[in-house]
């Protein structure tokens, strides 16, 4: 991402419905059209994400159903495509994403694919590498996965802004919706 512009961010946040947990500490952040497009694109959003500290990542799409991670935030910049990604579970939002944009998903918010182009590609990446667990809204242990949430940290970088950014601004602010 260039230093020289601001990009545009979306910010969305998400209530526990009973089912997800989503995350009550922290938004879901779009940047729109902070990552290089054409040949290359996927290694230069690995760099990006590596070089702020978000590694041990994965490239390919969005699972077509509602999950989340409750070890873990997780980034996805869409180096190609395009997809439309339903976030917070099943009475969340709906939200277009293309080549270019960056999605910070906090540990607890659900995500999932409900259309792709047939060149979609995601690169995905963890603060500090750390791995997630894989949750699906309505199984499992919902009290150790409230738990789990509430004891991953803020992420300590942004992935596409560094040391600054706005989950970043939060933390040290101490903002909430």
């Amino acid at each position: 991402m260039s230093g020289e512009t601001t990009p545009l961010i979306e910010e969305h946040w998400f209530d526990d419905d009973g089912v997800v947990p989503n995350n009550p500490r922290l938004p879901l952040v779009v940047y729109r059209g902070v990552l290089e497009s054409g040949p290359g694109a996927a290694a230069a959003c690995e760099t990006l994400f590596a070089g702020n500290g978000w590694s041990g990542g994965w490239r390919g799409g969005v699972y077509p159903y509602h999950h989340y991670h409750s070890t873990a935030h997780e980034a996805l910049g869409i180096v190609a495509g395009s997809a439309k990604v339903r976030l917070g579970g099943d009475s969340g939002t709906v939200v277009d994403l293309h080549a270019g944009d960056v999605v910070v998903i906090p540990a607890g918010v659900a995500h999932k694919g409900e259309a792709a182009s047939p060149d979609l590609l995601i690169v995905g990446a963890y603060p500090g590498g750390r791995g997630p667990d894989m949750r699906i809204p309505g199984k499992g242990d919902r009290e150790q996965a409230l738990a789990n949430i509430a004891a991953v940290p803020p992420p300590a970088t942004d992935p596409v802004c560094g040391r600054s950014g706005p989950l970043i601004e939060r933390r040290r602010t101490g903002v909430q919706r």
